[in-house]
Order: C-alpha cells, then sequence, then structure tokens
C-alpha cells in the first residue's frame, strides 16, 4: 500500500496532540472561540512552514549564487505567494 502525500494545507485533518502555554490557548480561545480554534492552529502552522521553505530556498540560493539583495528577496516571496498561496498549492513537507 503506498501512502499518499499532500501538499501544505491538503489532505484530510488528522488528530495530534498539541501543548501551548495556557495564556496562548486563552487568548485565541478569546479572539477566536472554541469553534474556530484548530483551523486557526492550522493556518498559523501552515504560514510558518510557508515561511520556512521560502527561507530555505533563499539559503540554497545565497549557498549558490551569494548574498540575496532585499530586492530579490521581496520578489521571491511575491512569486512563492502568487505560484503556491493563490491556489493552496505548496510542495508536500519533507
Amino acid at each position: 500500500m503506498v501512502a499518499e502525500s499532500y501538499g501544505i494545507g491538503e489532505g484530510p485533518a488528522t488528530r495530534v496532540s498539541l501543548s501551548l502555554p495556557e495564556g496562548t490557548a486563552e487568548a485565541i480561545r478569546e479572539r477566536i472561540g472554541k469553534r474556530e480554534f484548530s483551523a486557526f492552529v492550522a493556518e498559523a502552522v501552515e504560514r510558518e512552514l510557508r515561511g520556512r521553505i521560502l527561507d530555505e530556498y533563499l539559503a540554497d540560493q545565497e549557498c549558490r549564487y551569494g548574498p540575496v539583495s532585499d530586492q530579490a528577496r521581496k520578489q521571491a516571496e511575491e512569486i512563492f505567494d502568487e505560484a503556491f498561496g493563490g491556489e493552496g498549492r505548496w510542495p508536500a513537507a519533507s
């Protein structure tokens, strides 16, 4: 049996155990409510993963070609957002 691979933000929901400081959990509940708690955490984690993928890409570019300018970094962010963000089609987590 071959396991399916999903991109970030794709696939069926899966239950995971998560520990947060109580103050953080309370702040989330106060702002978005109990019913949207999981969706809020999932979106935050997805944003973090996407940022790390972009950071990894830029670090690889710097290793290959030298420092990446602020302008090139901003352009890369826009390209990544356009290519992957609009459709929710980010690469599968590795």
